[in-house]
């Protein structure tokens, strides 16, 4: 499996139907909505912009976003959605920005997509350093499920409707916190195959990296409509302020 996950032409078409069929186009709006009031109508970087899902809503709100991403091919789905959009390729954990922004973000659980520690921390930083004097840093990332695992396998199969099933083979890395997965869709007549590794990150252990670069927790919530994060909460929406100001 490469170092990075980048997306090609296939798997990036495939990525566009799959996050409409699990409600993330219908939840970008909310998304937009809960980001703006952090940008103040300035401008915003997105960590991972993708197919632009959340940044074209949010630059509707008149924020100027721009975005990083390791896919051509996402780029390009990107470009051929709007050219009101400055993106460009490159590391979210490696990167630098004469720009400093009202507003960085990273959803979806891309963050977990850096299957490094050192690599979590160094997105932090990179991300900690783009922000202005009162500007945030916005991360959603899922709480780790780790029930049904047996000898560190996992295969889960999940029926989205009718014409498609989603079966999932996971590995579980304990040691380094990191879930190997590869995922086959049958849609039709057709077969998708797609694989990615993630390292898995508890909020208790992201407000530590957070704190290590500068970084203090503002606000949690469990989804963009500002629902209370608890001990069943499935994910968390992460709203970090500089300290060394």
């Amino acid at each position: 499996m490469p170092d990075k996950l980048i997306y090609d032409e296939n798997t990036a078409s495939v990525y566009e139907k799959f996050t409409t069929m699990v409600g993330k186009v219908a939840e970008a709006d909310e998304t937009a909505a809960f980001l703006e009031r952090f940008s103040s109508g300035r401008n915003a970087l997105e960590l991972g912009i993708g197919n632009g899902r959340v940044a074209v809503p949010l630059s509707e709100y008149g924020v100027q976003v721009e975005g990083i991403d390791n896919s051509d091919s996402m780029l390009k789905l990107l470009a051929n959605r709007t050219d009101q959009i400055k993106a460009w390729k490159g590391d979210i954990a490696d990167f630098n920005s004469e720009q400093r922004y009202q507003l960085v973000y990273c959803v979806y659980g891309t963050f977990t997509l850096l299957f490094r520690r050192e690599e979590q921390i160094a997105c932090l930083r990179s991300a900690a350093e783009a922000l202005d004097d009162e500007g945030v840093l916005v991360i959603e990332v899922p709480v780790p499920t780790l029930h049904g695992f047996l000898r560190g396998q996992r295969i889960s199969a999940k029926l989205l409707d009718y014409e498609n099933t989603l079966v999932n083979v996971e590995l579980h890395d304990s040691l380094n916190q990191n879930l190997t997965s590869t995922s086959l869709w049958f849609s039709d007549k057709s077969l998708s195959r797609s694989s990615q590794r993630i390292r898995y990150v508890y909020h208790q252990e992201l407000d530590t990296m957070a704190q290590c670069v500068g970084l203090e927790l503002a606000e949690r919530w469990e989804d963009w409509a500002k629902g209370a994060f608890t001990d069943v909460s499935k994910r968390h929406i992460s709203v970090y302020r500089r300290t060394n100001l």
